[in-house]
């Protein structure tokens, strides 16, 4: 797989780093209390909810550089939750399910999620996996100044302009296109490696997964989202073209 973009500028500047800022939204209040004491002692700032309700007020009032969300709770769900989060800040997801199949978690990742875990799971395992996807999102810094910065890295292709930093992607006009941080994590790869080869091998890699046919499907998944959103013609694209062979 290649990009191959009409390459304008990238620029790049240097930021400020604060405690990463998590939300645990999960209706088992033993398992909720658990792992927030566990992140907290790991050094992150930590809030939890009961319920999707009350995870809303919540983030209705601070931001938050990542969520863990219970899919099956009381009311609304975990996945209605987090296509909700995606709407108002650029954030990673964890979901965490009972659920366990190969499927499921493929059904996961093609909902936007950056990360599943499976009830029981082992503390450490989750803040395996936390440490892992804040790796990839949008540094603290974000959530305090991202409305009064100008030196943010910027790629633009084609009719589009996308801020590395902000996680955003724009298009002609400024409007803005929808696109889950699962996404923009595979965009970001090309925009970073322009005219460059690479496997889904090294795409994996990336974005930190291992090489599976698990994995294997999600990025092309992803590939095949993306195309939608920035090819006029996803079956003949432009940017993200597939050299066989």
């Amino acid at each position: 797989m290649m990009f191959i973009p009409n390459l304008l500028s990238t620029e790049s500047g240097s930021e400020s780093i604060v405690r990463a800022r998590i939300v645990i939204v999960e209706d088992e209040p033993d398992l909720r209390d658990a792992v927030a004491e566990y992140l907290g002692a790991a050094g992150y700032d930590v809030a939890t909810a009961e319920t999707a309700a009350a995870a809303r007020s919540l983030i209705e009032t601070q931001a938050f550089h990542l969520a863990i969300l219970d899919i099956a709770m009381p009311g609304e769900d975990g996945l209605s939750l987090g296509r909700w989060l995606r709407s108002r800040m650029p954030i990673g997801i964890i979901y965490a399910t009972a659920a366990g199949t190969a499927l499921d978690r493929i059904v996961g990742l093609e909902l936007g999620a950056d990360d599943y875990i499976v009830k029981p799971y082992e503390l450490r395992e989750v803040l395996a996996r936390v440490r892992s996807v804040l790796r990839r999102v949008p540094q603290p810094t974000e959530l305090v100044d991202r409305k009064t910065r100008t030196d943010r890295r910027s790629v633009a292709f084609g009719p589009f302009q996308a801020d590395l930093d902000g996680r955003l992607v724009t298009g002609a006009n400024g409007t803005v296109i929808d696109m889950a941080k699962s996404e923009f994590d595979v965009l970001e790869v090309f925009l970073t490696r322009a005219n460059r080869l690479l496997t889904r091998a090294a795409i994996s890699e990336a974005i930190g997964f291992t090489e599976d046919p698990e994995s294997s499907r999600a990025v092309d998944i992803r590939i095949m989202r993306l195309r939608k959103k920035i090819e006029a013609d996803p079956a003949n694209p432009k940017f993200l073209r597939t050299v066989r062979g």
